[in-house]
């Protein structure tokens, strides 16, 4: 038998969930095992659905090849590397803001986000990771059910802020903000020619090919399956035939901006999936000219664990977005 003592990171998650976390276990042995009273809680029976508290003990009559390390964790999504896989990482951060339960990060384009096909360790996450470790904010050995983690993310060549937890109820939150779009985010584009209303609402349908990663936008009559996309636009400058503008996401669709400006006419420089991109390579532009520059809190409800936040506002200064030298 081993005991598993429930932590501040652990605490609020259903007993299966946790267990799930914690152990390398196959479902249908983790619910048996609830069911004939080999995983108890506090010594007792439990049900799998049931809410774990700081301080509670698990009770696992397991064999011990279930408490093995080494299993990725699925709240770190890219990242289940050891204290001293972490150790080694070199970490690159661009920190915005950060404090006791999260942090802002300026990722650079060409930077992916979480762990793919063709990247490991050199990502977002695994950075802010090894960054929290050195600090001596976040051990993966001593974590059951928990890592950093990412509460939004962008495109690999998109830049702009993304928001990490440093602790589970401040993930629990924001993911929540995000989720009643209680969080605003701007963006930044640069695009070909200059739009004919400075300032316009765009309204219109986006469907997404699977196939080829790619969405389709319809202003009227959609096929079944389209999704309602709003994007609101200004133009903030212009020069040699191009404009600069900002948008505003009222809807946060999969390309939803490259798709939809691409859509009316003006697809963002660099772009080589809505927009025809040869001469913008020979300008420099690896990557489509967007950024998420700015972030703004707007919580309502109960005050939670990060109601400090709310009212605040934290953005890239605009000459340290690689593609707004050109109009300034």
């Amino acid at each position: 038998m081993r005991e598993l003592q429930i932590g501040k990171n652990d605490a609020g998650q259903r007993l299966d969930k946790f267990i799930t976390k914690a152990l390398d276990i196959p479902m249908s042995l983790l619910y048996k095992s609830i069911r004939l009273k080999k995983i108890k809680v506090n010594r007792k029976r439990a049900e799998a659905s049931m809410k774990l508290c700081e301080g509670d003990t698990v009770q696992c009559f397991l064999a011990d090849e279930f408490f093995e390390k080494g299993k990725k964790n699925p709240l770190s999504e890219g990242s289940d590397l050891s204290a001293d896989s972490l150790a080694r990482v070199r970490a690159e951060l661009d920190i915005i803001y950060e404090d006791e339960n999260i942090i802002l990060v300026n990722k650079p384009p060409g930077l992916s986000v979480h762990e793919d096909e063709s990247t490991k360790s050199n990502t977002l996450i695994t950075y802010i990771q090894s960054y929290l470790y050195d600090k001596g904010e976040y051990d993966p050995d001593a974590e059951q059910s928990f890592a950093p983690a990412l509460c939004n993310r962008i495109d690999r060549n998109t830049q702009g802020i993304v928001i990490a937890a440093k602790n589970a109820e401040s993930l629990r939150v924001m993911n929540e903000k995000i989720k009643l779009r209680e969080i605003n985010k701007f963006y930044l584009a640069a695009v070909h020619g200059i739009p004919k209303e400075r300032t316009a609402t765009l309204r219109g349908y986006l469907i997404k090919d699977e196939k080829t990663n790619t969405v389709r936008v319809f202003e009227k009559n959609p096929p079944r399956g389209a999704k309602e996309i709003i994007t609101r636009y200004r133009t903030v400058a212009q020069k040699a035939g191009c404009a600069l503008v900002e948008v505003d996401l009222l809807t946060g669709r999969t390309h939803q901006i490259r798709a939809h400006m691409a859509y009316i006419g003006h697809p963002l420089i660099g772009d080589g999936k809505y927009g025809k991109n040869k001469d913008d390579r020979a300008r420099g532009y690896k990557h489509q000219a967007l950024c998420s520059y700015k972030l703004r809190f707007s919580f309502e409800g109960e005050p939670t664990v990060l109601e400090y936040l709310n009212g605040k506002e934290f953005s890239i200064p605009k000459n340290e977005i690689y593609f707004t030298k050109e109009f300034f």
